[in-house]
Parts: C-alpha cells; structure tokens; sequence
C-alpha cells in the first residue's frame, strides 16, 4: 500500500516545498494567447513538490523510475472553450501495473482528498497570472480520472477553481453542467484546438455532471 499511501503526503499545501519551473512561457501571460499546462510530481527524497508550467506536459520530469510506476502525477491545462476558459486536470488512477489496479479504489479516494493540494499548488505556482487575470478564480475544474476500472474512470466537476482549490476542497464536485465541447469548425472561441495532453483522449458529452470516460489506449 505504500505506494498508494504516499501519493502528495498530508492533504496541506506548503508553499516551501513547491518548487515552480517556468519552461518556454511568460508567467504573466494569459493561457488564451499560448498553450499553457502544469505537471505535478512528487519526491520521495526531498517531501517537495515540483510544478512545470510549459507549452506542453513536461514529459522528462516523469521518467523516472518511481514516476512510471506509482503514476501519482498530476498534469492539467487551461482550455477557452466557446469563450469560456475552463482547468482541465488528469489523474491516472489504475492501468499498466497491477498493484495500481488493486488499488484502484484507494488510489481514487487519495487523489479526491489531495487534489485541493494539487489546484493550490497551480494557483500559488501561477500566482502572477491569477493576480493579473483574477477572473480565472471563477473558471470551472474538470477532473479526468483514467482507470481501466469503469467505475473510476470517470469525469468530475468540481467546481470555480477559488473553491476546488480550497482547503474542504471539490466543494462543487458535483455541481450540475456539461463537459464543454470544442466548436465543430476553426473558430476564435476555442484555444487550444488540440489538447496539450497526448495520453488524454477525447471525452464522451451526455450532460450528466459526473461523465465516464473512456479507458486509455495509450496507458503504461
């Protein structure tokens, strides 16, 4: 269980053991004008937390051995749908290793109760972006969580980001909506046209306000 137990330590964010990499992107720039995404890892060694915040997913940040086999990153983007900016956040919950799909349930339970971590580590480690474009606050958190367990492979809404981020967290997780949908045709309403996140597949649309999602066929 260990490696499901040490998934992001206690549920309380430390603003000391975050370390923020800023990789081919201005920190004051509005994640509709460029491709904008965060991955979350964890170290054993150091208790710390280190939050990139690129153009893509900062894959050589999860090479590592324990990365590929406790899977316990955290990776999201920011999405202008139809005008409307949205944080889309992916957990991998079970899939590749079997002691992940012993786990699944655990594994779901763990990263619900650490995500107001994960979403305060976004904020504080874009602080300047937040400050400059404070209406983002408001901006809904969709949480994917990837399993090949039908019943954790799911879609969640949690809510405007100022109260998932809070310390009770996914205060809203339930709230009612629809996953929004990218228009059809090239448009100006929507940024990014494709996800920033290659192992993220398209999600189904059924206006339920928590959605299955599809399992991955790209998962190690």
């Amino acid at each position: 269980m260990d490696q499901v137990a040490r998934l992001f330590g206690p549920a309380i964010f430390e603003a000391s053991k975050l370390k923020v990499l800023f990789l081919g992107v201005d920190e004051k720039n509005h994640p509709g004008k460029l491709p904008r995404a965060y991955t979350l890892t964890h170290s054993d060694i150091t208790s710390k937390l280190t939050l990139a915040i690129s153009q893509t997913i900062n894959n050589s940040q999860l090479q590592g051995w324990a990365n590929r086999i406790y899977r316990d990153e955290v990776v999201a983007e920011w999405k202008k749908v139809k005008g409307y900016m949205s944080l889309h956040v992916h957990c991998h919950i079970s899939g590749g290793h079997f002691l992940l799909d012993f786990c699944a349930r655990l594994r779901y339970f763990i990263f619900c109760k650490e995500l107001p971590v994960v979403l305060k580590a976004f904020v504080h480690g874009d602080g300047n972006l937040l400050r400059n474009y404070p209406e983002l606050q408001e901006s809904l958190v969709w949480v994917y969580f990837h399993s090949n367990v039908p019943e954790f492979n799911r879609v969640e809404c949690w809510g405007p980001l100022v109260e998932a981020a809070a310390p009770a967290g996914g205060g809203d997780r339930w709230q009612q909506g629809e996953l929004p949908q990218q228009c059809q045709d090239n448009c100006n309403c929507c940024f990014p046209l494709m996800s920033l996140i290659p192992w993220s597949p398209k999600q189904p649309h059924d206006g339920t306000q928590s959605q299955a999602a599809p399992n991955l066929e790209t998962m190690e």
